[in-house]
């Protein structure tokens, strides 16, 4: 059975759901496609009425649906509140702002006059992961439905209580049947899906396979797709930054939401001189966390999502010393119930190293040493992922030099702010195409068309 809670910081099963059968996922594919018939003629200011209800809804029941979520995959318990209250801002972010993002543009030709126009293309299918169970989805809906276009939602099989109680959300604010509709269905139903001539674009953030496989398969369909990948995001310490707020952002960066985020720093790349210094109080940092129940605001350190997850971390992490890497600490499991792992720092990972090019999905990071700013760069951009990265100095301009030259979507100067609701996420590479939130986010599904009028004449 694909759909099942588990809660991981116990293992034991919470519930189970029954995929949709075949004759099921068809009644709910038609009424998305009806009701986009209906809800593309809709003012933004009646579209507008839903969608900020539903960020108004996520606020009000924050205590109940954060718990939801660590119950089912193990984000602690103020990390999971956080996410709630997020989300609740995308769609309040959206019903604000989709009408100015979506006016017309004028256009000055050299004849005539001329504008471009956006438009809605119909059911977009989202394909969404369990790390951000909410914060996922609203990124989507917010944006998607305030174009004008209505959602079909595959979300991951071990959340689907959240994935219920996020499209109770929206039909509590009001929305039509058929606006917003989660599908809990099987692989070979979402290619069907992706194939289906009702369905004018996909949207996916996962992993690289899954990515690869939807991509084309929308390819294929001659539909518009956004893909927002895995990441290996660099953490670049130079010699001059301030290593006490550095090392804050460091332990942050790869241990919020139990490392399990795809743009979490990954791979510390430290300038020699220091090296020794972030590695003593990096290591120092890590080892106060405390395992604990991830409902208990003392705790400090989570399980990640399943036990699966777990077993995968861990192969890899032998596979990786297996090739010559050190274990400066960690690198087993907790001896207690529930999916847990030690956090892990891992040095001497070099280029012929699977882990080198390997995206640890979890507590685990690599320590890279550098001599300079320039090799820095170069280590940073030797990875097939380009999602985001940071750098951390005391030089504004440094920082600023070091951004521009990382190929990556997102770059951080002193810090790891990831994602606000009006700045656009995403990355290149192996980490994707295509952009969510801010004014970018609200174009990925509309059609971009050009109105020009001229008094001329046919040409004879």
């Amino acid at each position: 059975m694909t759909y099942q809670s588990f809660n991981p910081a116990t293992g034991k099963l919470l519930k189970k759901f029954e995929e949709l059968t075949d004759a099921q996922l068809e009644a709910k594919l038609a009424k998305a496609a009806d009701c986009f018939a209906q809800w593309k003629k809709t003012s933004f200011a009646e579209r507008a009425a839903i969608i900020a209800k539903a960020g108004e809804l996520l606020h009000e029941r924050v205590e109940e649906l954060a718990k939801t979520m660590t119950l089912e995959m193990g984000k602690r318990i103020d990390e999971a509140r956080g996410e709630v209250e997020f989300s609740a801002k995308i769609m309040a972010y959206y019903a604000k702002n989709a009408e100015k993002f979506l006016a017309d543009t004028p256009l000055n030709p050299e004849q005539g006059i001329g504008h471009m126009e956006s438009s809605p293309i119909g059911v977009v299918f989202g394909v969404e992961p369990w790390n951000f169970p909410y914060y996922q989805l609203a990124r989507v809906a917010g944006p998607h439905l305030m174009a004008g276009n209505t959602l079909v939602i595959k979300h991951a099989g071990c959340v689907p209580q959240c994935a219920i109680a996020f499209e109770k959300i929206l039909t509590d604010a009001g929305a039509p049947e058929g606006l917003y509709t989660n599908l809990m269905v099987s692989h070979d139903q979402s290619d069907k899906i992706v194939a289906d001539p009702r369905i004018k674009g996909v949207a996916l953030t996962g992993s690289v396979a899954a990515g690869r496989s939807l991509a084309a398969s929308a390819g294929a369909a001659l539909k518009p797709s956004s893909m927002e990948l895995g990441g290996a995001d660099a953490f670049i310490v130079l010699e001059d930054a301030d290593m006490e707020h550095a090392l804050k952002w460091a332990v942050w960066g790869r241990m919020y939401n139990t490392g399990q985020t795809c743009c979490a720093a990954k791979r510390f790349i430290i300038a020699e001189k220091v090296a020794d210094q972030f590695l003593t109080k990096f290591e120092a940092a890590l080892s106060a966390l405390e395992a604990g129940d991830p409902l208990d605001e003392a705790t400090t350190l989570g399980p990640l999502s399943s036990e699966q997850a777990l077993v995968d971390l861990l192969k890899q992490v032998d596979v990786a010393v297996k090739h010559g890497a050190t274990v400066v600490m960690g690198g087993k499991r907790l001896n207690r119930a529930g999916s847990y792992m030690q956090p892990t720092i891992l040095t001497d990972v070099a280029p012929d190293n699977p882990a080198f090019r390997d995206e640890f999905f979890g507590p685990v990071a690599m320590v890279f040493r550098v001599k300079d700013e320039a090799a820095a760069i170069a280590l940073a951009n030797d990875s097939d992922f380009g999602l985001g990265g940071s750098v951390f100095t005391a030089d504004l301009e440094a920082g600023k030099r070091v951004a521009s030259a990382v190929d990556t979507g997102m770059m951080f100067i002193n810090n790891i702010s990831w994602s606000d609701a009006d700045l656009p996420f995403g990355g290149i590479k192996a980490s994707g195409y295509g952009r969510e939130l801010g004014d970018m986010g609200i174009q990925q599904f509309v059609n971009k068309k050009l109105v020009r009028y001229v008094k001329a004449d046919a040409p004879v």
